[in-house]
């Protein structure tokens, strides 16, 4: 497998507090993607973070 045949179907998704969404990053699997926004949610800042698979609706 090359670099150009990678797939990364998954974000993580932050909105701040005033609402502000942005892309955190991608990644190959759900699980590694939760694990990221789990470790940034517990940071215990007021923004959200969740994860997306591309293609469902979203931000």
């Amino acid at each position: 497998m090359n670099d150009s045949t990678v797939t990364l179907p998954w974000l993580v998704i932050r909105q701040d507090d005033s609402g502000n969404r942005y892309r955190v990053g991608r990644y190959a699997t759900r699980s590694e993607a939760q694990k990221i926004a789990d470790s940034l949610d517990s940071r215990g800042h007021k923004q959200l973070y969740w994860v997306e698979r591309i293609g469902e609706d979203g931000p």
